[in-house]
């Protein structure tokens, strides 16, 4: 059978703890050189012991550079993260005054219908009279606004009428009168010839 897996907890004998320290220690910094190198990666690693002494290791002996690209990231992670928040704080807010406005829309809705007028205090019931009879009295104004636009719009299409009418008349007229001069002027000899035709010479008697 297979060695069962060892439950992690603190060491109690203080001379084991010490030497476990410097075995897994050594072991640690090796591990994050060995990452370094092969992975190509920035590793920092800070180790204190139970007395305070500590122990450290990074890339290319650079552990400032590293502790300050650290610091950075860790400032825009947690704007970012502030950002967010407050974001979604804003969203939820005007979530729900947004949700809060559409029910009291919705409510004076049903009640200008005459719906869900039980809850309404004597007051209210006043308002709401006040605002139908306002609405009512929009309403008639549009109303005939509209109609006087619309009689105003016939009168002007009824004199449309009229005058193109009297055009056409004036038009049939003119032909009419030009109809009767054309005649007029292409018989001239007929009536000459009419006239002279009643009454015969003397001798011919």
């Amino acid at each position: 059978m297979g060695r069962g897996r060892v439950q992690l907890k603190r060491i109690e004998n203080k001379i084991n703890r010490q030497v476990t320290f410097s075995k897994r220690r050594c072991g640690l910094l090796k591990k994050a050189h060995e990452i370094s190198v092969l992975c190509d990666a920035d590793v920092a690693l800070i180790v204190f012991s139970t007395k305070g002494k500590l122990f450290e290791y990074a890339t290319d002996c650079c552990m400032e550079r590293i502790l300050e690209r650290y610091e950075r990231y860790s400032y825009a992670e947690s704007q970012v993260l502030t950002n967010n928040a407050e974001t979604n704080g804003n969203w939820t807010l005007e979530h729900a005054k947004l949700k809060a406005r559409m029910e009291i829309l919705q409510k004076n809705q049903k009640n200008l219908m005459g719906e869900e007028l039980d809850s309404l205090s004597l007051k209210e019931l006043q308002n709401l009279e006040h605002q139908l009879d306002t609405a009512l009295k929009h309403i008639r104004s549009r109303k005939n606004q509209l109609m006087y636009e619309s009689i105003s719009e016939l009168q002007r299409k009824d004199k449309a009428l009229q005058e193109q009418n009297n055009m056409l008349a004036k038009k049939v007229k003119e032909k009419e009168k030009a109809l009767a001069q054309q005649t007029q002027w292409d018989n001239p000899q007929d009536d000459g010839l009419t006239s002279s035709s009643g009454s015969l010479p003397s001798e011919w008697n």
